[in-house]
């Protein structure tokens, strides 16, 4: 038996937001729009018949409280050209005042009804459109006299519009005294928009006839209309790639590593502030540099000028890699970004410049950028982290702990479970001066060395020693030589 045809979608002009459509909006249906002022949904609609227009449908705006110079002012300032929109201006104007006065006798609803009517029939007979945008609907219920009226009169103008061939978006104004629930129920979808801690989010609970990505999907509104970010979904993405070491070019260290990072494995750098972290993380982007690969550097906590100085003062050569092409590197703000919007920046590293090691630096600087506790900072970094796994991307995260010397810690967010790889670097006080260790705690892939070496950052680059077997205790930051080296010195 023949499965049945997909029903025919069009755009909703935001690649966003048909990704989580999975295609667009189905034709010939109605789709409400819910949210409070200033999340976007008269914009949503400006899209949605821009879109139209450009596909060469016919497209009518029914503008029932702004008027349409105010509607078409506020799109040209977001580059969006509605020249060829047709407009139903039903909007207040300063007539209204003076007309109220009749009203004495006589409801609202009972005056202005029928010409509401007999406007909306004679714009579909004339404009014949392929897509209806009302904005907003709850201002029927000011042409009816109670709840049930208003839900018939929006159902009925609803199912006139689609049984002419349109696919209708309406948005509504939902307030305490004037709930909107009712209007979820007549629609075949509802597409929602609300104000959060971490910024204006989207979410599809309702959407007839299609799957569509569930999650909580971040927007932001830009100079050229509404940009939305979906959810990442790691498991909808993978790609083949080879099972290999990508060794860092230190030879004690890949000795270390059995080799270095595999091939689409996450690892965490951890260790206190000042310890080497990024600059042992450059080490592997620089080494993939020489392979011809090219590295994304993500700096939530260090400025760029700083980065690329410190690097470049002991022979990694940020600028000239950069020039090359083979690494990018880019300064976050993360309070001015969402989850969401920055896993999109790194698909799009991914899968548009095939980058093959993603480094972020550092996890308490993305933690901002979450806006939320360990829960939520431990899914997204989840996310992430299996969707670069399966596309064959290494990752590095950076992870600062408080502790300089003494209690070690493995990592400070809590998020060890991730890693296929913990590699951490410690102070610790030997014969009277600080120095730093390096060490391995967990490698899933393979073997590695469970011994500390000798860690320094030279005005040549990273120098690492021999295992370091002459004490114990290194960790607990204050060591003690062994009986066989104190042996071995009084000799």
């Amino acid at each position: 038996m023949t499965p049945p045809a997909d029903p025919p979608r069009i755009s909703t002009g935001v690649d966003g937001l048909d990704s989580i459509l999975n295609g667009g909006l189905i034709t010939g249906r109605s789709y409400l729009v819910r949210g409070a002022p200033g999340t976007g949904k008269t914009i949503l609609g400006m899209h949605f018949l821009k879109e139209g227009i450009d596909n060469g449908e016919s497209a009518l705006f029914v503008n029932l409280e702004e008027s349409e110079s105010d509607v078409r002012s506020n799109a040209a300032s977001l580059g969006i050209d509605l020249s060829g929109v047709e407009f139903l201006d039903m909007s207040p104007n300063a007539s209204v005042f003076v007309e109220d006065q009749s009203y004495d006798i006589l409801a609202a609803s009972d005056v202005e009804k029928e010409p509401f009517i007999e406007s909306i029939t004679d714009a579909v007979s004339q404009y014949e459109p392929d897509r209806v945008f009302v904005d907003p609907i709850t201002q029927l219920r000011y042409l009816t006299p109670d709840t049930h009226h208003f839900r018939k009169q929006a159902i009925g103008f609803m199912e006139y519009l689609t049984a002419n061939g349109a696919t209708v978006m309406f948005t509504s104004q939902d307030t305490p005294d004037n709930p909107d629930d009712d209007l979820q129920f007549m629609s075949d979808g509802s597409i929602e928009l609300d104000t959060q801690e971490m910024g204006t989010v989207i979410d599809v609970p309702k959407f007839r006839g299609s799957d569509t990505v569930d999650g909580t999907h971040s927007i932001r509104i830009t100079d050229s209309g509404l940009v939305v970010f979906p959810e990442l979904k790691p498991l909808t993405h993978s790609r083949e790639f080879p099972n290999e070491s990508i060794p860092s070019g230190v030879p004690e260290i890949d000795e270390l590593l059995h080799g270095g990072l595999e091939r689409g494995t996450v690892s965490i750098i951890s260790g206190p502030t000042g310890v080497g972290k990024t600059t042992l993380g450059t080490q592997f982007i620089k080494e993939a540099a020489g392979r011809g690969e090219r590295s994304v550097l993500y700096l939530f906590e260090e400025s760029y000028s700083t980065f690329r100085e410190r690097n470049e003062s002991i022979g990694i050569p940020v600028s000239q890699m950069e020039q090359q092409g083979s690494l990018h590197v880019r300064e976050m703000e993360p309070l001015n970004l969402s989850p969401q919007e920055f896993a999109q920046h790194v698909r799009a590293e991914v899968e548009a410049h095939d980058t093959k090691i993603v480094m972020i630096d550092g996890i308490n600087g993305y933690q901002l950028a979450v806006q939320g506790g360990k829960d939520i900072l431990t899914r997204k970094l989840h996310a992430l982290g299996r969707y670069l796994k399966n596309m064959g991307v290494t990752v590095i995260f950076v992870d600062e702990h408080k502790n300089v010397t003494g209690d070690f810690t493995a990592t400070n967010s809590g998020v060890s479970y991730l890693a296929d790889n913990i590699v951490f670097l410690q102070h610790v006080e030997m014969t009277g001066r600080l120095q730093k260790v390096i060490g391995v705690l967990k490698k899933r892939t393979t073997q590695f060395e469970h011994t500390l070496r000798q860690f320094e950052i030279t005005e040549h680059g990273l120098k690492v020693g021999g295992p370091m077997t002459e004490a114990q205790g290194i960790l607990s930051g204050t060591p003690e030589h062994t009986d066989s080296s104190r042996d071995s010195n009084e000799r």
